[in-house]
């Protein structure tokens, strides 16, 4: 069931981009608020039959499941492996949104600043790459995390 849920979920997020492509390219006008609106809804209806049927229903894929992995849940794993992977990704994930966040200001400024004076380009990569340096830092961690 939660892969046929799944497979419903890519389903809706591909038909979303192909359906956009089409309106983009035949001109459609609309309001892209209703349009998010749909496409969340859509989306999450999926998800949260994924998430209760998950919830409630059995692991499907238990049967066919590999011999190293059910000797890895025979052996169990402690909550505090559990946080040590959780720290890891949370680092991770969190280092590179603000990555983005970052260099999509910088970047956009130092644009900005090039178009005006052409010779600030050195300047400007290196505030950019400055800012790249977040993702490096909480992958570090990440690392140092799972490995220290």
């Amino acid at each position: 069931m939660q892969i046929i849920s799944l497979i419903l979920a890519a389903a809706v997020s591909i038909g979303t981009i192909v359906y956009g492509y089409k309106a983009m390219k035949n001109g459609k006008k609309g309001s892209i608020k209703k349009a998010i609106l749909t496409t969340v809804s859509a989306f999450m209806l999926v998800m949260s039959g994924v998430i209760i049927s998950t919830i409630f229903g059995g692991n499907v894929l238990a049967e066919t499941a590999a011999p190293a992995a059910d000797a890895a849940s025979k052996a169990g794993i402690s909550l505090g492996e559990g946080f040590k992977y959780l720290a890891a990704a949370l680092s991770t994930g969190i280092a590179t949104v603000a990555t983005g966040i970052a260099v999509g200001s910088v970047g956009s400024s130092a644009i900005g600043a090039i178009s005006e004076d052409p010779s600030l380009l050195g300047k400007t990569l290196i505030f950019v790459g400055m800012a790249e340096g977040i993702a490096i830092y909480g992958m570090i961690i990440s690392i140092l995390i799972l490995f220290v």
